[in-house]
């Protein structure tokens, strides 16, 4: 069975296409800086590898030119539309409504444009990735797999806001988000310990990034909220700030709400910290001497570093630090900072084994560090692939 993930992320596009249950993987690929003059597409199959630079203005361009692809003749991996008999999106936010991985019905898609406002850098784009599927793939079923579901085990002490308890009951709270993420990495970090008992923080480093918490295989807390827009220093989002400010901006500062939230969410974090939206960029900047971007590193570590403070209390202890996701793995610079005088929790990072890049589950502690240390490469389009296979088969729990 031929299954098309879908991962559309607020500045990107992840796809594979896989034989289920095989996990045969017959086309791979990824549409990066979205939006940006030099999107990057790349494509690979078993016997084509491209990499293309030019403007792709939104999510919609993005995936037809996915489409496009597969069905080329030359270097498509399908001659119909009609081979794929599923295709299953990643949906950012999936409020209370779907604590698992659903078929997607004209309920299921209204429910996800309602929750747009909740996550307006995510679930747009999902939404598009859903209807565009829906013109291309018609014939196939569609699934949406929610990255709020595995933050379903956060417990209301956690979860709930010190806010009027009538909020509480509609629905303001904690969902948390990059679950499909977490959930994926957790699970590969349990089996490399060998521990039926465990204690392990998850941080998802990318355009988007967050911090989870899992106790025994469960998230117990998350550093995103009610929305996707806090917890670190993300791309373009702010991350934590005082709620003080948006009455600052409006009423002393003369912004808008929207501008505010445009302000939050699209010019801020590292964005609004050096020009460049783009960890690498902003890499780049600091080891030449750009002290805007030293700086902004030193704060997204900073910050990092704090939420794994309180989760290590939180859980009263930890087993093993776990780093995923495209800057997560790939920024051994970040992460040495993060690991960086740590030593009093145990955590204690080996400089050579984070330059050395390693396949798999890639431990880059010392010995005597009493944490595991690991870089493990995130795949949510597994995950998504597996939960939808299994919805439609009958053994989805």
């Amino acid at each position: 069975m031929k299954i098309l993930i879908i991962n559309s992320g607020s500045s990107s596009i992840k796809y594979q296409l896989m034989e289920m249950p095989s996990q045969q993987i017959r086309c791979t690929g990824i549409v990066e800086r979205i939006g940006y003059s030099d999107t990057i597409f790349k494509y690979r199959t078993d016997f084509v590898e491209l990499l293309e630079t030019e403007p792709i203005k939104n999510h919609k361009v993005g995936l037809q030119k996915i489409a496009d692809y597969l069905l080329n003749p030359k270097k498509g991996v399908i001659k119909d539309s009609k081979e794929i008999k599923i295709v299953a999106h990643r949906v950012v936010h999936g409020g209370n409504t779907f604590s698992r991985t659903a078929r997607i019905t004209s309920e299921v898609k209204n429910k996800i444009q309602q929750l747009c406002a909740l996550a307006p850098l995510h679930n747009p784009a999902n939404l598009e990735g859903i209807l565009m599927a829906e013109h291309i793939f018609s014939s196939a079923k569609q699934v949406a797999v929610f990255d709020t579901a595995f933050h379903q085990t956060i417990s209301t002490k956690a979860k709930k806001y010190a806010i009027p308890n009538e909020f509480f009951e509609k629905g303001i709270q904690v969902y948390g988000f990059h679950g499909i993420s977490h959930d994926y990495v957790s699970k590969k970090a349990i089996a490399f310990l060998k521990q039926s008992e465990s204690k392990i923080i998850t941080l998802h480093l990318g355009n988007g990034c967050s911090v989870t918490a899992v106790q025994n295989g469960q998230s117990i807390d998350h550093s995103m909220g009610f929305t996707p827009s806090n917890g670190l220093i993300m791309g373009t989002r702010s991350g934590d700030v005082d709620h003080g400010l948006i009455f600052y901006l409006v009423n002393s500062l003369g912004y808008s709400l929207e501008d505010v939230n445009t302000l939050l969410l699209k010019k801020s974090g590292m964005l609004g910290l050096t020009g460049h939206g783009d960890l690498r960029d902003i890499q780049r900047e600091a080891e030449k001497g750009n002290k805007d971007c030293q700086l902004a590193m030193q704060m997204n570590a900073y910050r990092i570093k704090k939420y794994i403070g309180s989760y290590v209390a939180a859980m009263n202890g930890l087993d093993a630090l776990v780093f995923t996701a495209g800057i997560g793995e790939n920024s051994n610079v970040l992460r040495a900072m993060v690991c960086e005088g740590m030593e009093y929790m145990g955590i204690r990072l080996d400089k050579s084994k984070n330059r050395n890049k390693s396949d798999g589950v890639w431990e880059i502690n010392t010995s005597d560090s009493s944490v595991k240390i690991l870089v493990i490469p995130t795949n949510e389009e597994l995950e998504i692939a597996r939960q939808a296979h299994a919805l439609l088969n009958g053994s989805h729990n």
